[in-house]
């Protein structure tokens, strides 16, 4: 069931720039996400629930967004805006609902540069519309000699194992769908990258896999991949952390007393495992040409 919900406010603007995706700003058209990934940070986080039965469009949304944009315009205050962060933009209800086709025709008209990653192919629809942001976008002044452009698109994969996404990714394309997704964009000119964000622990942060993951971005002519660790929330029966340790009852039992020393008493993995994650990622991507930032 989709609901609808009035906002008061729908452009949120960070702290400090995002140092993954370079993002100032991020707008979410839906509550709620149609992918419904069980390991997802929205579940158990301060954001809520990520259960597809509680999926609200934010109907008003857009007139709240023009004046917002204009406000910021108005003052400078040029900002890599994320479309859908903590949501997929391209849920199965935007086909029919274009919210998210609204915003980006906003963010055109007042020319703000934009992040999107998304796991759905119904990105390709416009297709257009983004290229005339790519163009027509104004650049914060310290990432106009370094990014050049004005959109940067990432196509979210935790593993290429169609199995296991079948279970944890339940309303997302396939991985292959998502690795020709990554094809398709780069062969329409756009700066575009994989979100290995999060790999499995134990499942897909292997060397094993993560050389499969690289590679393949490699082979779809991927500019860049970033790669991160899993995030698990919360203790209560919706909360991801919940929902992933019953994954690993049914997949591999003989993992849960390795997660439950990883991440102990904390939602972050140990320090010493996301240094040497950051370490084999690094020597993967040099061994295929390929970087692990957004930015040479």
């Amino acid at each position: 069931m989709l609901h609808r919900r009035q906002v008061k406010s729908v452009l949120n603007r960070h702290k400090k720039r995002d140092s993954w995706f370079l993002d100032d700003y991020s707008v979410n058209p839906y509550e709620g996400c149609s992918c419904n990934c069980l390991y997802c940070y929205i579940r158990g986080s301060k954001y809520g629930l990520n259960m597809d039965n509680g999926l609200a469009v934010k109907v008003n949304a857009l007139e709240i967004l023009d004046k917002q944009l204009a406000a910021r315009a108005k003052r400078n205050q040029y900002g890599i805006v994320t479309v859908g962060s903590a949501t997929d933009a391209y849920i199965y209800h935007e086909q029919r609902l274009r919210m998210t086709e609204g915003m980006l025709k906003l963010l055109l008209k007042h020319r703000f540069p934009v992040f999107i990653s998304t796991k759905c192919t119904l990105i390709t629809r416009d297709i257009e519309l983004v290229k005339k942001i790519d163009q027509a976008a104004i650049l914060p002044h310290n990432l106009q000699d370094t990014l050049k452009r004005g959109v940067i698109l990432c196509v979210s994969i935790s593993t290429l194992d169609e199995k296991i996404t079948n279970t944890l990714e339940p309303g997302a394309t396939s991985p292959l769908q998502r690795l020709q997704l990554v094809k398709r964009l780069k062969e329409e000119g756009f700066l575009v990258g994989i979100n290995a964000i999060p790999v499995l622990p134990f499942i897909s942060d292997t060397d094993q896999e993560l050389e499969k993951i690289i590679s393949a971005a490699k082979e779809c002519h991927a500019d860049y991949i970033l790669v991160g660790g899993l995030t698990l929330f919360g203790n209560g029966i919706a909360d991801n952390k919940t929902l992933f340790f019953r994954f690993l009852e049914r997949y591999d039992a003989s993992l849960i007393p390795k997660c439950q020393q990883l991440y102990a008493s904390n939602s972050y993995a140990a320090f010493s495992y996301q240094n040497e994650l950051k370490e084999k990622v690094q020597r993967l991507c040099k061994k295929y040409s390929i970087r692990n930032s957004i930015l040479e």
